[in-house]
């Protein structure tokens, strides 16, 4: 059953909601054109929408190089999180994480730990995030899950929990492995979760240089000195079979996007071409919430229940991406699963669908849910509702 915004508003909020959201003004639907980006596959996502904004090969899969770094960061900041492990919490390193005894790790990004080392989680967690060193991605991996094949379990597994479908993970560091694969898409996914669920982890992302043993590294994601925008991580990636990778996140006002550009042709490329990607989506994009999980969005009738109406609304704050300078000509509508509403309705339980349109096209659905639990009426509540219904139903019947 749908119902149109600015007809059937019934609470002083919903009233107000329509004054926001709804106008009559042409819309001109011409989308932006995306500029030309010199990678095998990118993705450019609105966080907090979840929108993808440009997109070139989004689902092919691809080697994510040093970017497979995200999810053992991941896996850390969730442990810490979990109070499984602290940052104060000392690591002795095993000779698996040291590079002149293993040969895999020849040559490649390094904290240059040596066997019987003591190194506090911070340091290692800083070593991974800032430094890229496989050799911290080891001994942290040992640390928290006993070996690095447990802790590649672990990385898989959040993977398939967060929706990750094209990813899979064979080493904790990233360096080429047969089998290890992930997505423009799954790696702006996965950064979105890392901002959202482990922001404490996170925060490293944005530091610049890191000292260890005397040695000072600088991060070596280098749009964090961009002057022309507010970057905050995320990671760099190579390796020959990968080619130059680099997920990027950036904050303007209250917009944050993330991009990754995924088989660069070189470490400058994947800097210019992710510069030019957040450029373009803070340019001709906004991200804006028409409606707030602390507000109604509507009232609706209740039959048979211990109120006469209910409240309606989002589950969640819904931010929603639009091009800028749209937000007069945003328009919402609501359509209910069934004609009618009836008691007993749970908390949250979704009872329909808002449609947020431009002109005529739906750009964003959200799912509408009940904001307060109603409980079934009284006896004689129940019968009059019964008789009010079989009257209304006979009017519109004869009168309809």
């Amino acid at each position: 059953m749908k119902r149109n915004l600015a007809m059937t508003m019934k609470c002083v909020t919903a009233v107000l909601t329509v004054i926001l959201v709804t106008n009559t003004h042409a819309y001109a639907s011409d989308e932006p054109v995306v500029p030309s980006v010199d990678a095998k596959a990118y993705v450019l996502m609105d966080y907090d929408s979840g929108k993808i904004l440009a997109s070139h090969h989004p689902d092919e899969r691809l080697d994510p190089a040093s970017l497979t770094k995200i999810m053992t960061s991941y896996v850390v900041g969730q442990a810490i999180k979990a109070g499984k492990i602290t940052l104060e919490d000392v690591v002795i390193v095993g000779k698996d994480a040291w590079a002149t005894g293993n040969p895999v790790l020849k040559g490649s990004s390094l904290m240059f730990l040596k066997p019987g080392d003591r190194v506090k989680v911070i340091d290692l967690n800083r070593g991974i995030v800032i430094q890229s060193g496989n050799d911290a991605s080891i001994a942290l991996a040992d640390y928290v899950a006993g070996s690095q094949d447990v802790f590649v379990s672990l990385m898989n597994n959040y993977a398939k929990a967060l929706g990750l479908t094209n990813t899979h993970f064979q080493t904790v560091h990233g360096l080429d492995a047969e089998g290890q694969f992930s997505t423009a898409r799954d790696m702006a996914v996965l950064s979105q979760a890392m901002i959202r669920d482990v922001p404490d982890e996170y925060v490293l992302h944005k530091e610049k240089a890191f000292t260890f043993n005397n040695i000072q590294q600088p991060n070596r994601n280098r749009l964090l000195w961009n002057k022309n925008m507010n970057v905050d991580g995320v990671k760099t990636g190579y390796t020959r079979g990968a080619g130059h990778n680099l997920v990027a996140s950036a904050t303007e006002g209250p917009m944050r996007l993330i991009s990754v550009v995924l088989g660069a042709p070189s470490d400058r490329v994947r800097f210019a071409e992710s510069e030019k990607l957040l450029s373009w989506g803070f340019r001709f994009y906004e991200t804006v919430t028409p409606i707030k999980v602390s507000e109604p969005f509507v009232s609706e009738k209740v039959w048979y229940g211990d109120r006469s109406d209910v409240a309606l609304g989002v589950e969640k704050d819904a931010a929603i991406t639009i091009p800028r300078g749209q937000l007069k000509n945003l328009k919402a509508s609501y359509t209910l699963n069934q004609t009618l509403l009836e008691a007993p309705l749970a908390k949250n339980q979704v009872v329909g669908v808002i449609n947020f349109q431009l002109g005529d096209k739906v750009i964003e659905q959200r799912p509408l849910v009940v904001k307060e639990t109603v409980e079934e009426g009284g006896f004689f509540s129940r019968i009059w509702d019964f008789i009010v219904m079989k009257v209304g139903s006979w009017f519109n019947a004869i009168f309809g």
